[in-house]
């Protein structure tokens, strides 16, 4: 089995309004803040209304993820994670099918 190399990935994507509305009211929810922050070592967090979808691994992207969002992966001030898939589901995002967020440390 041989592996294809992807020269280029459009990660760009675009989400319905009320669908973007309906996620960032599940991000920016209490307790799932808090369940994120429990998993970051207890600091409270907040979202920053930033999403990107992960791109496959490169020689561009060795992070999986879009080379302007790397900065938030080397910071310690900000964590990233996958949006978890329910809520991508009650928000009625199905394109793309993977979202990631990232969060600020207070």
């Amino acid at each position: 089995m041989a592996l294809k190399i992807i020269e280029h990935f459009d990660g760009g994507f675009t989400l319905d309004p009320d669908a973007k509305s309906a996620l960032f009211e599940l991000l920016k929810g209490e307790a799932f803040l808090q369940q994120v922050a429990q998993s970051a070592g207890g600091q409270p967090l907040e979202f920053t209304e930033l999403l990107f979808q992960p791109v496959p691994y490169s020689t561009a992207t060795p992070k999986g993820m879009p080379a302007a969002f790397e900065k938030f992966h080397t910071s310690s001030d900000h964590i990233i994670i996958n949006v978890p898939p329910n809520f991508m589901f009650k928000a009625k995002i199905f394109k793309p099918s993977r979202l990631c967020a990232v969060y600020r440390k207070v």
